[in-house]
């Protein structure tokens, strides 16, 4: 991801500085980087999604999450800060402290792709979630064309990974028993 500004800071300084600013910044190990506004069909999509899971997850135990919810990933090598698209989590949820604005064990992230962030977002950025050990899916969806890839996460902690790519098609997420068309998730994106 590339930084626009670098400034090492500790945890507490990072969360104190984002929680009183109107922008987004992202942490990792110290270093902070400013966060790009999304398009049009970023936002569209995002939306769809939300609405579609939240749907779906209402009478159940389960949150759905725009990119306001911060998720942190920490183990003795790295300590990160980020902002999934979309997050959902079910049953207890555990969170940083009292603000209840970091969540510490999201069960699905979703991140729709853009140019400037794909490569992180399929590289470096999965990478780190993967070490989240609550986290069960991680999907990607490509926002100038059809196509969701669903990475889903075995009792053996392989990845199994789906790839969908036409308009009628159902992406099913087992963790929550339930599907979400690619109809759904492109509705208005005007693909």
């Amino acid at each position: 991801m590339p930084a626009q500004q670098n400034i090492h800071i500790s945890t507490e300084e990072y969360l104190r500085a984002e929680r009183e600013s109107d922008t987004k910044s992202e942490y990792l190990n110290g270093d902070i980087f400013a966060m790009a506004g999304a398009s049009r069909a970023h936002n569209q999509i995002t939306s769809n999604l939300v609405v579609s899971l939240a749907g779906k997850l209402l009478e159940r135990p389960c949150s759905v999450y725009v990119s306001d919810m911060k998720v942190r990933t920490k183990t003795r090598e790295t300590n990160k800060y980020s902002y999934p698209d979309v997050v959902v989590t079910c049953g207890d949820e555990s969170f940083e402290d009292d603000k209840s604005d970091v969540l510490l064990n999201p069960l699905i992230i979703i991140e729709v792709l853009s140019e400037s962030t794909e490569a992180y977002d399929r590289g470096l950025k999965f990478f780190h979630y993967q070490l989240i050990p609550s986290l069960r899916d991680y999907l990607l969806v490509t926002q100038d064309y059809c196509r969701v890839e669903h990475y889903q996460r075995r009792d053996d902690n392989q990845w199994v990974y789906s790839e969908y790519h036409n308009l009628d098609d159902e992406v099913k997420i087992a963790t929550l028993d339930c599907s979400v068309s690619t109809a759904e998730i492109y509705r208005r994106v005007g693909l």
